[in-house]
């Protein structure tokens, strides 16, 4: 199957005979990889109706749910890790549904566009416009993400939250990607963040 980066990554971090919930699941290629290799037991949240077929098609557990709507059908700490890629910004409260995450979930894994990147930067001061490329491929208009967030954003939110980050990955291609651990805000595409709760 092929599976972008930062996927890849987040499997290193899940562990084997885990229970997982993946909020915002896709067509389900996480959690059927995880269940193949890992021997995960995987739940997925999703409200695309193809997303979900895709789901069934692959034999995963997937439930459609509005994840605007919250978690209160699941339980305390009822899975090991609860998974959102690439969704987190077209919630309409983050900052909540990060709450959510880690009361479902003794652990949780973010992952984000960062639009602090220096691409999308470098096209706001040149054109005065908001940017539109491979990253953000949307107009200001119809784009689903409504929160911009950076690396620097999102950690702040964790200290106000009492959130502690176990693992950080920066993922970026290109040229000047190998600035993207030393400069992340600035070089880093995609940003990859493993939480729990401070003292658990």
């Amino acid at each position: 199957m092929n599976m972008r980066n930062d996927l890849s990554i987040i499997q290193d971090w899940i562990q084997p005979d885990s229970r997982a919930l993946d909020l915002g699941c896709g067509d389900g290629t996480l959690l059927a990889t995880l269940r193949d290799r890992k021997n995960v037991e995987g739940y997925g949240l999703e409200i695309g109706a193809d997303q979900i077929t895709a789901c069934i098609a692959k034999r995963v557990n997937v439930i459609e749910q509005d994840l605007d709507k919250g978690l209160d059908n699941f339980s305390d700490k009822s899975f090991d890790t609860v998974i959102m890629t690439q969704a987190l910004q077209a919630m309409r409260f983050p900052h909540l549904v990060l709450e959510e995450m880690l009361r479902v979930g003794k652990e949780c894994i973010v992952t984000f566009p960062n639009f602090g990147h220096w691409k999308a930067r470098w096209h706001l001061a040149l054109n005065g416009r908001m940017p539109v490329s491979d990253l953000l491929p949307y107009e200001w208009y119809d784009t689903p993400n409504i929160h911009f967030c950076t690396f620097k954003d999102f950690e702040v939110l964790c200290r106000e939250k009492n959130i502690n980050i176990l693992n950080r990955q920066v993922v970026a291609d290109g040229a000047l990607s190998v600035f993207k651990d030393m400069k992340p805000n600035l070089f880093g595409e995609t940003a990859l963040y493993h939480l729990t709760r401070q003292g658990a």
